[in-house]
């Protein structure tokens, strides 16, 4: 059994509209959740939009998984490129130190990505 939302008539299930005054049993309930639906979609499609956005950006500004990070693996090799003309000016030969300190810097700066990212978790 269905009752009228309007009136509060008993009707029969399978009836579209009240046997006393005529209001519709079904549709409206219905067309709620189609339009709740269709809003739920459509928000879910706007937020997924905005993460991907949002996503992109910040995949553009990170460079070894660090914010800036191409900004900051410039100043280490600018740091670098330094050291070497005032150890040259100096009469320091650092050539046999040049390479190993390259490759700590850049395994520095991959274990300092995966922990920021770790903590952005």
């Amino acid at each position: 059994m269905v009752y009228c939302t309007k009136c509060g008539t008993k009707n029969e299930e399978d009836v579209q509209y009240c046997s006393k005054c005529g209001a519709s049993l079904g549709a409206p309930q219905e067309k709620k959740v189609e339009r709740r639906a269709k809003e739920w979609g459509e928000e879910f499609g706007r937020r997924a939009e905005e993460w991907g956005e949002q996503f992109g950006r910040r995949a553009e500004d990170e460079c070894f998984g660090l914010p800036h990070g191409g900004a900051i693996i410039g100043l280490i090799i600018g740091m670098i490129i330094i050291l070497a003309g005032f150890s040259w000016l100096a009469g320091i030969d650092i050539g046999r130190y040049v390479w190993p300190l390259v490759l700590i810097v850049f395994g520095i700066l991959i274990v300092a990505g995966a922990l920021y990212g770790y903590s952005r978790r």
